[in-house]
């Protein structure tokens, strides 16, 4: 499973950069323009809440999960969640967290 996560991760930035490089190449790299398109109308703007809370959801578990596994390596699913996006985030969460869970040896992590 953990080819899978990566995978899926791998997916999950580039698919979406693509649109949001898109947009800034039409529209200009203004931010603030961005966020403003995010809330045109309240589909888009339940959807910006979904996934605001479904990010720092998935923190609170990296968070939680990193410092009772002493998985220190999984903290960079944080800045990938609100920088690239939570389709990046989990998928490289489950990947980096797999080598620990399934570690026959819980001393040993895999690499």
């Amino acid at each position: 499973m953990r080819i899978v996560f990566l995978l899926l991760a791998i997916w999950g930035a580039i698919h979406p950069m693509y649109y949001f490089i898109t947009w800034f190449q039409a529209e200009g790299w203004d931010i603030m323009a961005m966020v403003d398109a995010w809330h045109v109308n309240a589909a888009t703007s339940g959807l910006v809440w979904d996934l605001t809370i479904a990010a720092v959801s998935l923190t609170v578990w990296i968070l939680y999960e990193a410092i009772r596994n002493k998985n220190w390596l999984s903290l960079v699913a944080i800045p990938a969640t609100f920088c690239i996006g939570v389709s990046c985030g989990l998928p490289l969460y489950l990947y980096l967290r797999d080598r620990i869970v399934y570690a026959k040896d819980k001393h040993r992590v895999r690499v």
